[in-house]
């Protein structure tokens, strides 16, 4: 569980970030929820959107993705949304979480 100091030291490293997926109307697959979850164990913050004919608002998917990659919600803005993971390889790890 992350802490508000943690959460917003991710949102601002969040703000330069690209998003790299995009929720439309084919909806949240399992092989979508797989490559994000390859996609956090690479990055560990990752930023996503959902597209209007998606039938699914910002905070429903950032729900139901980080439920099933067991990621945490790091922020909801508009139709965007950003998750974080720490990466299972301590090697791979970028972020270091204030205390």
């Amino acid at each position: 569980m992350l802490t508000s100091k943690q959460r917003a030291y991710l949102r601002s490293l969040s703000q330069q970030l690209d998003t790299i997926f995009q929720i439309g109307k084919g909806g949240i697959s399992d092989e979508m929820c797989a490559q994000i979850s390859n996609a956090l164990e690479a990055r560990e913050l990752i930023k996503l959107r959902v597209l209007e004919n998606s039938g699914f608002t910002a905070v429903d998917a950032a729900g139901i993705i980080s439920s099933k990659t067991l990621s945490e919600v790091v922020s909801c803005v508009g139709t965007r949304f950003v998750l974080y993971r720490q990466s299972q390889n301590e090697k791979k790890r970028k972020i270091e979480l204030p205390r």
